[in-house]
Formats: C-alpha cells, structure tokens, sequence
C-alpha cells in the first residue's frame, strides 16, 4: 500500500525571500529553491504584460533543465514569477543603485502606477500553466523628508519600481485595488489555484499547522 503521507516535490524558480514567505503563509514549502539567472531587458515594443510572461517562462524554463537533471527533483513541479512595475507607460526597473530608486520614486508619487505579476507553472509531464496578476496602486505625493529617508532606508534595493509594499512603504500607499500578495511579488490566490488545479496537494500540511 502506498505511503498517504508521499506528496509531488515543488521547486521555486526564485531566490526572493518574500515569494517564499508567501508560499509559505500558504501552508507550501518548496523542496528547493533554484533561481534563475536571465536577462529581465524588454524586447523591443515589448508591453509590460508580455515582458512578466516572457520572463516568468524563461526563468521556469532554466529551472526545468535543472531540475530534470537532478534524480531527486526530475518529477517536481516547477514554480517561477516575474513582477514588472509600471507608471506613466514606462516598465521600471528593479533598482539596483540609488539614482534608480530615486528615478522610481519621483515617477510614483502622488499618482496611481500598475503592478503585474506573470505566474509560470510547470508540471512533472511537462505541462506549463500561466496567469498573469495586474494590481492598481496609488502613492500619496512624497514629501522631501519621505523622499530623501526611504532612499537612505535602501529598502528598495532589488526591488521592482524601487519600493516594497511589505515594508516602510506601506506608508505610502492611498488605495491598492486588486490582490496585495501580487505586489509583494507573488499572487498567492492565483498561485494556490493554478498548483490546486494541477494535482499539487496545496493543503497537504495544513492538518499540522496549528
């Protein structure tokens, strides 16, 4: 007879901290973590929805090929996301220097700017399953003081549109409309929905959470 306590592996595509505690609020632990290295530039006349699906699906695809080579990972799922922020038609980057994160902000302030989340899904015959999240977000208008702190903070270091919602920034926000997790950096609604739908036994850990 079978084990009843044997359950499929899952690989997160992904060295950010905040989609594994996201996945983890959610009663998931990965089983790996296997990141993935590509070149986040749009293409050319790329929009940012195509560029949060073009990039979730490369950073799966790269974790796939890894994984398949590895005997105790080659039945896993495979789990990746790409958040892309934009604001008056521009993609912002994921500031690395301070000169970005300060380009980031003075875009944000006091206006409303959109975040889009591209999920990726990869089942263990090779089926790939995706959505994409879009969330609506409005900053108040910064004053100097909010302005020259944050960047001194260098909480938006790595972060897409120079800021975490998780964190300090919190403050800044008037009206989100559409999920929060999204902007963190992973739908976790969606996200449960397409591992449910696909046979990974999402709760599988519930019944000893407490």
């Amino acid at each position: 007879m079978a084990s009843t306590s044997w359950r499929p592996k899952l690989v997160l595509a992904s060295a950010s901290p905040r989609r594994l505690a996201l996945l983890q609020q959610g009663g998931i632990e990965p089983d790996a973590l296997l990141p993935a290295d590509v070149d986040e530039t749009p293409h050319r006349s790329e929009n940012p929805r195509q560029l949060a699906k073009r990039l979730a699906r490369e950073k799966a695809e790269v974790a796939r090929k890894a994984a398949r080579h590895d005997p105790d990972l080659r039945e896993a799922f495979i789990l990746s996301a790409d958040t892309v922020v934009v604001a008056g038609g521009r993609i912002l980057p994921k500031a690395e220097v301070v000169d970005e994160a300060a380009a980031c902000l003075r875009l944000l302030s006091g206006r409303a700017h959109r975040v889009y989340t591209a999920i990726c899904l990869v089942t263990p015959k090779d089926v790939i399953r995706e959505r994409l999240v879009e969330t609506r977000v409005r900053f108040k208008r910064l004053s100097k003081e909010e302005f020259e702190r944050y960047l001194a903070s260098g909480e938006w270091r790595g972060k897409a549109g120079g800021y975490a919602i998780q964190g300090l920034a919190g403050t800044f926000v008037i009206k989100l409309v559409g999920s929060y997790s999204n902007v963190v950096g992973l739908p976790l609604y969606e996200t449960v929905a397409l591992l449910d739908g696909e046979g990974f036994p999402v709760r599988f850990s519930w019944l000893n959470a407490a």
